[in-house]
């Protein structure tokens, strides 16, 4: 048997530990925490550096931020030193390392709930900051925001990533078709316009034409939505004339038409509001108009494949049922839920539809005894002019005015529809109700996104931190 001299042995490698000098700093880790960044980060590949060299890994970074980040990696939650530095400064370092999906996971808010949210933040754009329309994307809460003829870009956690200067003069809709293209119509341009924001290019310029029809001309978009296949766009001339045009996103071209209409009655006006119901395949599209006489419109669902009308509505209606004289103020669908919900002008009562079961009058009026809303009327009057609303992750936000209120779901009440089904809670505080007449709200991620009438910028919602983690940014 070979006799090995111990004093020749050399020391055990503990194939566990590595440690790295970051700025200047030393750390030691394990290798399993560093790997947990995911095998495309930069740690990981610096893991697996030959085990026999006993100098430690150089990284020409700032060595407090490596900290925070290495924190998280160990914890899967940032510390509160993290509050020392900018979200653009973590996002930063995060990207270098290759783990910013961790650093996202850490940052985002938590699930929306309405009854639970308040005004975090405001994005204000750098210049023209009125903004006249935005989207947001709902798979992480990024902002596209529309001032001017620009379009400035915000990232997942809301840090400034460009601004593209579009030829239009002013955008006045705007719909993200892809992670990097924008879809934008203009009051002051005939077309649909697409633009890639990375690449601050313009790519397409889609028209509505007809040789046939000399009154197709200089066709203006009103509103925009889309499908995974199409792009969904309502059209309207100056002789007002309308239609709804579907393009097909591989290659920008119209593949189809549908409702043409023309006049300027309450029957006949543009759609404008598009929503494409994935579940079922429709279109539905909603107009809205307003008068000396209240407000008057109709509620269509069309069939793409065949271009029919599968169901419509029309309000002022007749009968005790439809409200007669309360008319809709705004119209949204839960596509999830396969609901359709209106917000009644008059009365501020809100109604839904199963669009599974429609028919001449679809709608149940829900009704809640919560104590805890505001006094809707003066004189008997609810002020339910300048009123919107929308679905986002099954509750209903309206903004009516200056107030912004949700109806949430009750989970207890038995299945189906019925008028206790959705309890009303108000998100805002007074001050906030006073900031100014509530234009356009918008769910993206775990945010909602609220614009209001000659304020510059977008106010930016989020749900409280759940108790026990602790809020650093």
């Amino acid at each position: 048997m070979a006799v090995v001299n111990s004093s020749n042995t050399p020391e055990p490698h503990n194939n566990n530990r590595i440690k790295l000098n970051v700025g200047g700093k030393l750390f030691e880790t394990t290798v399993s925490t560093i790997q947990s960044g995911g095998p495309d980060s930069l740690l990981y590949a610096l893991s697996n550096r030959p085990t026999h060299d006993p100098n430690p890994i150089f990284i020409d970074r700032d060595p407090d931020i490596f900290s925070v980040l290495l924190s998280l990696l160990r914890s899967n939650r940032l510390p509160s030193t993290a509050s020392r530095f900018s979200k653009q400064e973590l996002a930063d370092e995060a990207l270098y390392y290759g783990i910013e999906s961790q650093l996202k996971s850490a940052m985002s808010p938590p699930p929306f709930q309405g009854i639970d949210a308040s005004v975090v933040s405001t994005v204000r754009p750098a210049a023209d900051a009125l903004p006249s329309a935005f989207t947001a994307a709902a798979d992480d809460g990024s902002l596209w925001i529309a001032h001017g003829g620009q379009i400035s870009v915000y990232d997942w956690n809301l840090s400034h990533s460009s601004t593209v200067r579009t030829h239009l003069e002013d955008i006045t809709s705007i719909r993200r078709v892809w992670p990097d293209v924008a879809a934008v119509g203009s009051d002051s341009s005939a077309g649909i316009h697409f633009y890639d924001v990375s690449g601050a290019r313009h790519v397409a310029t889609t028209h509505w034409t007809d040789s046939s029809d000399p009154r197709i001309y200089r066709a203006q978009v009103i509103a925009i939505s889309d499908s995974p296949g199409s792009i969904l766009a309502s059209f309207v001339c100056r002789h007002k004339e309308n239609c709804i045009l579907m393009i097909d996103k591989s290659t920008l071209q119209i593949s189809s038409e549908l409702g043409r209409q023309s006049g300027s009655s309450s029957k006949t006006t543009v759609p404008g509001k598009l929503t494409w119901i994935q579940s079922t395949g429709l279109i539905l599209g909603s107009s809205v108009t307003s008068g000396a006489f209240g407000y008057s419109g109709y509620i269509r669902m069309w069939d793409p494949r065949s271009g029919d009308v599968v169901w419509e509505t029309n309000e002022p209606g007749s009968g005790r049922s439809s409200r007669f004289g309360d008319s809709f103020a705004d119209v949204d669908v839960d596509a999830e839920e396969l609901c359709l919900f209106k917000i009644c002008s008059k009365s501020g009562d809100l109604a839904m539809a199963d669009l599974r079961n429609l028919g001449e009058d679809p709608w149940v009026y829900m009704k809640d005894s919560s104590h805890n809303v505001r006094n809707f009327s003066e004189g008997g009057n609810w002020y339910g002019g300048n009123t919107i609303i929308h679905c986002y992750k099954n509750q209903v936000f309206v903004g009516s005015q200056g107030g912004l209120e949700v109806w949430s779901r009750v989970e207890e009440r038995e299945r189906g529809l019925n008028e206790g089904l959705y309890k009303r809670n108000y998100v805002d505080k007074v001050e906030d109700s006073e900031r100014g007449l509530i234009t356009r709200i918008e769910g993206g991620g775990n945010r909602l996104f609220v614009s209001r009438q000659d304020v510059e910028g977008i106010e930016v919602w989020e749900s409280s931190s759940f108790s026990g983690v602790v809020s650093v940014l």
